[in-house]
C-alpha cells in the first residue's frame, strides 16, 4: 500500500526522491518522509499529510546528498502522525528504514528488543525492524549482512529499503509479499521503488525482486541475494509505457483522464488478438498451454474489489459460451475456508496491479492444491504474472486514480477474449465467434459515443449531489455493473451506495425506498429487460427517484423514470462495458461537486499489498 523510492548515484537525490514519491502517492498519503546520506550522517525529514507537506519542510532546510530513500505512507500500525511516519530510525540515528507491509511477529520482537534496552518512540512495526537490524549488526560486517540477519527473524510481509551512515553510499532493499523493484539507471546510478512509476523518469529497465530476496544498490551497480546469502540472478524487464502515461495530460484528475482513455485501452487489449474470419482469438500468453486448458472442468476465479466484479461478468460469459462451471471467490476469504480444488480446476487470478496480497495468497493456495493457474493482470513482470502458469496482459498502461476505471473495462474485454478461446474449443460455433469478434471490434467506438454524455451526466450529478444513499440494480450481466457502479460512488464521493440484483430488491432493500432515494437501474435491451421494467414499476410505486441506463429509446419507460441515460447497443455480454462508463462519470462528477479528493479518496490506497 505504501510507496517506497530509493536512489544512489551521482546526482542530487532529493529532487529525484520527491518526484518518485509524487508518482507513488496514490499508494498512500497519510504521511511522507525522506532519509538522505549526508556525508557521515543520516538526515531525516518527515511530515504528516501529503508529499507536498514534506516538500515544504525540505525547502526550509535543503540537504545535499547523492543517496537516499523516501516513503509515502498508508497507515497500518499506528495513527498517521509524525512519530509513526517513515523513515524509522535506530536509536543512535545511524540507520534509517522505510517499509511497506505488516510484520506479524512485531510484538514478540518488540518485547525481545526492550529486554535488550531498546526504547520505542512510535507505534509502528517498522521501528521494530530497524532496531533489530541495529541489534544484530556485528562489528566489521556490512549493512546487507545485518539486514539479512534481521529479516531471517521477521515473519510477515515487507518491502523495505535501508540506508546507514555506518556503511554509506549504499541502499539495501528487500521484499517478501510486498513488491519492490530495482531501476537500472545510467552508468553510476541505481534506483528502487514500489513500482515502475517511481523510477520511470530515469529508466525503463527494471528488475523485480522475488519473495525472500534482498538487493544491494551502489553506484557501481546492484547485486541480488536470497536471505540465505546465496547470490541470485533476476531478469531485467523493459517498461512498455512512458512518462506521459503517469501525467494528467490536461485533465483535472487522473480518474477523468483514465475514463476518457478507455477507447484506446480497449483497442490495446484487443490489438493483434482477434481472428475475424475464424471467429477466434490469438492469445500469446496461453498459446503453449492448449493441453491444460482442454482438460479444464471447472474455473475458480479469485479477485478483490473491482476485479471481483469483473470476475462475475467473466463467470456469466464462460458459462454461457464455453459451458464451463465457474466460481468467483473473494480472494481474502478463499484460503481460509479450505476450498475444494479437484483435478481439472483452473485458478484464474484477476488483479490490475498483479500485486494484490489477498489474490497472491489465494494463488499460492491453489498452486499448493495442484491447480493450474492463470493470471489476468495489467502490470508486466508483476508477482502474479511471474507466478502463474500462463495468462493475459491488459496493456492498459498505468492506472493512477485509486478508483479503478480503465482497468475494469480492460478486464472485461480480456475475459471476453478468454471466453472466445475456451468457447471456440468447446461448443461455440464459428458464426457465434464472428459475432463476438465483430462486437469487440466496434466496442471502442461505442465507448467514445458514451463519453460524449459527459456534460449530460455532470448535470445529472448536480441534481443528486445532496443524496445520502443510492441503490444500484441490475440483472444478468448488469448485476456486476450495479455492484461496480455502487462501489465507484462510495469510493470517490463518500455517498453510501449498494448494488443488488434487481429482483432481490423485494427481499429487503425495497424497505429503504422513498422520495429521497435515488435508484439507478441498469436496463439495456437484453433478455431480462421486461423483468427490469417490472422492477422499475415497483420502485416508481414507492416514489423512488429513478435513473435508468438504457440502450435504446426505451419507450416502455416513458413517464416511469426521472432520468434516462442512453448508451449504444451491442451484444449482451459486452453491454456491461457500455453501461459501466456512465456510472464511472456519475461517480466522478458527484465527487467533484461535493469537493472530495477524487484521485486520493480518504482511507484508500491503490494497490492493496497488505492483508
Amino acid at each position: 500500500m505504501c510507496g517506497i523510492v530509493g536512489y544512489v548515484g551521482s546526482r542530487e537525490a532529493t529532487p529525484i526522491l520527491l518526484e518518485g514519491l509524487k508518482r507513488l502517492e496514490y499508494r498512500g498519503y497519510d504521511s511522507a518522509g525522506i532519509a538522505l546520506l549526508n556525508g557521515k550522517n543520516v538526515s531525516v525529514v518527515k511530515q504528516p499529510g501529503k508529499v507536498r507537506e514534506l516538500e515544504k519542510a525540505i525547502k526550509v532546510s535543503p540537504i545535499s546528498a547523492t543517496c537516499g530513500i523516501a516513503h509515502t505512507r498508508w497507515a497500518t500500525h499506528g495513527s498517521p502522525n509524525l512519530p509513526n511516519a517513515h523513515p524509522q530510525m535506530s536509536t543512535d540515528g545511524t540507520i534509517a528504514l522505510v517499509h511497506n507491509g505488516i510484520i506479524e511477529n512485531a510484538d514478540a520482537l518488540r518485547v525481545q528488543l526492550q529486554k535488550e534496552g531498546y526504547l520505542f518512540v512510535s507505534e509502528t512495526d517498522t521501528e521494530v525492524v530497524v532496531k533489530l537490524i541495529d541489534l544484530l549488526w556485528m562489528e566489521d560486517t556490512l549493512l546487507e549482512e545485518a539486514v539479512a540477519a534481521a529479516l531471517r527473524q521477521v515473519e510477515g510481509a515487507y518491502g523495505i529499503a535501508v540506508v546507514s551512515s555506518r556503511d554509506s553510499n549504499k541502499i539495501v532493499a528487500a521484499q517478501n509479499g510486498s513488491p519492490l523493484l530495482i531501476g537500472v539507471g545510467q552508468e553510476g546510478e541505481v534506483l528502487c521503488g514500489s513500482n515502475a512509476a517511481a523510477v520511470i523518469s530515469l529508466t525503463r529497465e527494471v528488475v523485480y525482486l522475488d519473495d525472500g530476496d534482498y538487493a544491494v544498490l551502489e553506484p557501481s551497480g546492484f547485486r541480488t541475494y536470497h536471505l540465505s546469502g546465496t547470490e541470485v540472478a533476476r531478469s531485467v524487464y523493459q517498461v512498455t509505457w512512458d512518462l506521459e502515461s503517469v501525467e494528467k495530460g490536461g485533465y483535472e484528475h487522473f480518474m477523468l483522464k483514465e475514463i476518457f482513455e478507455q477507447p484506446e485501452t480497449l483497442r490495446n487489449v484487443m490489438r493483434g488478438r482477434l481472428l475475424e474470419e475464424e471467429g477466434d482469438v490469438r492469445l500469446g500468453g496461453i498459446r503453449d498451454h492448449a493441453k491444460e486448458l482442454a482438460e479444464v472442468r471447472r474455473i475458480v476465479m479469485t479477485a478483490c474489489g473491482t476485479s471481483w466484479h469483473a470476475g462475475l461478468v467473466g463467470e456469466y460469459m464462460l458459462e454461457e459460451f464455453a459451458r464451463i462451471p465457474v466460481n468467483v471467490e473473494y480472494a481474502s476469504e478463499f484460503r481460509y475456508r479450505h476450498p475444494v480444488l479437484e483435478e481439472g480446476t483452473l485458478n484464474l487470478a484477476i488483479s490490475q496491479s498483479g500485486e494484490t496480497a489477498d489474490t497472491l495468497a489465494a494463488l499460492k493456495e491453489a498452486k499448493q492444491a495442484g491447480s493450474d493457474t492463470m493470471g489476468v493482470v495489467n502490470t508486466v513482470g508483476s508477482t502474479i504474472a511471474r507466478h502463474t502458469d500462463f495468462g493475459i496482459y491488459l496493456h492498459a498502461g498505468p492506472e493512477i486514480g485509486v478508483a479503478s476505471t480503465k482497468a475494469f473495462t480492460s478486464q472485461l474485454v480480456a475475459l471476453t477474449l478468454f471466453t472466445l478461446y475456451m468457447g471456440r474449443r468447446r461448443q461455440m460455433s464459428v458464426l457465434q465467434g464472428r459475432e463476438v469478434v465483430a462486437a469487440l471490434q466496434e466496442l471502442p467506438d461505442l465507448v467514445e459515443e458514451v463519453l460524449q454524455l459527459n456534460d449530460e451526466i455532470r448535470d445529472l450529478a448536480q441534481h443528486f449531489k445532496d443524496a445520502r444513499n443510492f441503490l444500484y440494480l441490475g440483472r444478468g450481466y448488469q448485476f456486476p455493473v450495479a455492484l461496480e457502479g455502487a462501489l465507484k460512488l462510495k469510493e470517490v464521493s463518500y455517498i453510501h451506495a449498494e448494488g443488488y440484483p434487481a429482483a432481490e430488491m423485494k427481499h429487503g432493500p425495497i424497505a429503504l425506498i422513498d422520495d429521497d432515494m435515488p435508484v439507478v437501474f441498469l436496463a439495456p435491451r437484453d433478455s431480462v429487460y421486461t423483468k427490469v421494467v417490472s422492477n422499475i414499476e415497483e420502485v416508481k410505486a414507492r416514489q423512488g427517484r429513478i435513473i435508468a441506463v438504457v440502450s435504446d429509446n426505451a419507450p416502455e419507460l416513458k413517464g416511469k423514470v426521472d432520468h434516462m441515460i442512453r448508451v449504444p447497443h451491442t451484444i449482451p455480454s459486452l453491454l456491461s462495458v457500455l453501461t459501466t462508463v456512465p456510472l464511472q462519470l456519475l461517480a466522478y462528477h458527484m465527487a467533484v461537486i461535493r469537493g472530495a479528493n477524487v484521485d486520493q479518496p480518504r482511507n484508500l490506497a491503490k494497490s492493496v499489498t497488505v492483508e
